[in-house]
């Protein structure tokens, strides 16, 4: 077994210690955005009950009873047709086995190609069972192009998951698993580096072209993974691969000819930010992410993490959302380790920084505060009635994003309560079973009353030079002076404080 280290390729002879010694902080919780401004308390209150996918790894209930570190061993000749086509192995390492089956052990792989010459990119899935098994069908077997240039990134719905090389593939692949022994967690790549310059080169050349991000529902610009109303205490991590699964625990390749063929099968999909965000929150607000041609699955198009962060790079406004140094994906030995952060940030295409204070965790904190909690609320009507991606954790998409902020603003998050001095704007309400089924949120309002309906349905949203305030009500600034609204008697009413010795009245607006 060997772990790669920063930069991506195998020091020789290098064997690490017993994946036990590999340490990662990792947990999964929520993330949310929701904040709104000071002033103003209000209660959400939602109670949908519709449920859509799973994110396993958020869930802690069901670890205990099984293990949550597994192995992946890598085929040899990963960036080849025949290396792609050939199928990862799941194997559990001293704490007892792990079974691709199993919504809470399960690894996922993705792999994306771009031909240089002509800067077309598609995407391949490579299919994971567990060792010593057979897929339930034989993986398609990708057609590349001459010069292809291939990068491979993994997710997990455990907590750790290591590399194993195979007759040299994780040098083949120029394989990354974390830096010094400790590994990233559930995430890691292969070849990425490579897979991003090319795209880069092909989009600087005009070969490439990476679609605008497009507006949403909400008259806003549609999120990307970089945006501050997505990420969460471990952002730009997994993939958004699905498998097929047999009855019998054997895998497939999800594609069409797999889904008419096989019967009594179950989707396993990969917990991960990647999907969230191309299958949760833009279908919720009409937006449609970056995709590309499937190739174990032709005539479809499929979205991918690498396509992910090609749109956010090109086309995300600022202030852009990059890997902070307290994300626990990134701590080595539970402190901040700037060769860490930049080995990840090397895998998704985000610039390294050239010391702590430009990745700061409390810079982000501050970025999440100001943007995520005003986009949660102005899209609370659109989220509120869409299915929760984990029904383990919430009742509903909205109480998801809700208790995922709380979770990465507080002390086991990115502990933005301690580096900001503040208490979490989102306050969450969880049911017997720990299931967020309500959200107080400081500075909006809104709800329902069981149905999933909006109870202040009649009451405006007002948008002030572009910040957007959910029903009339919060604070804001208007020619630099901090301006007070609150809605009453269908009319909004605005008071600015004096600046400067200056007094203002800024209207009023309906």
């Amino acid at each position: 077994m060997q772990v790669l280290t920063r930069p991506p390729q195998i020091q020789p002879g290098y064997e690490p210690p017993s994946p036990t010694r590999l340490t990662h902080a990792r947990r999964r919780g929520p993330s949310p955005v929701m904040f709104i401004s000071a002033g103003v308390t209000l209660i959400i209150i939602l109670a949908a009950a519709v449920f859509f996918a799973v994110l396993p790894h958020i869930r802690t209930h069901a670890a205990d009873a099984v293990n949550m570190n597994c192995n992946l061993i890598v085929p040899p000749d990963p960036l080849t047709a025949q290396g792609l086509a050939t199928p990862y192995q799941l194997v559990g390492v001293n704490n007892g086995p792990c079974h691709e089956a199993n919504p809470n052990q399960a690894a996922f792989v993705q792999a994306a190609v771009i031909d240089p010459a002509t800067g077309q990119t598609s995407v391949y899935d490579p299919l994971v069972i567990d060792q010593g098994t057979q897929p339930a069908a034989a993986p398609v077997m990708p057609k590349l192009p001459q010069g292809a240039i291939v990068g491979i990134w993994f997710g997990f719905n455990g907590n750790n998951l290591t590399l194993q090389n195979n007759q040299g593939s994780l040098q083949q692949g120029n394989c990354v698993n974390g830096v010094n022994d400790s590994i990233f967690g559930q995430f890691a790549y292969c070849n990425a580096p490579a897979f991003f310059q090319a795209a880069n080169q092909a989009i600087q050349a005009g070969k490439l072209t990476v679609p605008a991000l497009g507006m949403g529902k909400d008259g806003k610009p549609c999120p990307s993974v970089r945006d501050f109303s997505i990420v969460d205490q471990d952002q730009s991590d997994n993939v958004t691969t699905t498998y097929l699964v047999a009855a019998n625990g054997q895998t497939a390749q999800m594609d069409a000819a797999n889904a008419a063929a096989m019967q009594n099968t179950q989707a396993q999909v990969n917990g991960s930010d990647n999907r969230l965000l191309d299958v949760a929150v833009d279908g919720a607000l009409g937006c449609t992410p970056m995709m590309a041609p499937d190739l174990a699955n032709p005539g479809n198009m499929a979205t991918a993490l690498p396509l992910n962060e090609l749109q956010a790079a090109a086309q995300q406004a600022a202030p852009l959302a990059l890997v902070p140094a307290g994300d626990p994906m990134v701590l080595l030995n539970n402190n901040p380790n700037l060769g860490k952060v930049n080995a990840y940030r090397l895998g998704v295409d985000q610039p390294a920084a050239q010391n702590l204070d430009m990745a700061s965790t409390t810079t982000y904190c501050q970025n999440l505060v100001a943007i995520a909690p005003q986009r949660l609320a102005l899209d609370m009507n659109l989220t509120q009635n869409r299915p929760s991606p984990d029904a383990a954790a919430a009742n509903n998409l909205f109480t998801f994003l809700a208790q995922r902020f709380a979770t990465t603003f507080g002390a086991n998050g990115l502990n933005c309560q301690g580096l900001l001095k503040m208490d979490s704007p989102v306050t969450v309400q969880r049911d017997a079973n720990g299931v967020a089924i309500s959200a107080k949120i400081n500075g909006a309002q809104g709800g329902n009353n069981g149905g999933g309906g909006n109870d202040g349905a009649t009451t405006p949203n007002c948008t002030v030079n572009g910040t957007a305030m959910a029903k009339c009500t919060g604070t804001t600034m208007i020619n630099e002076q901090p301006c007070n609204f609150n809605f009453a008697d269908n009319t909004v009413a605005i008071t600015c404080n004096a600046a400067n010795g200056q007094g203002g009245d800024a209207g009023k607006n309906g």
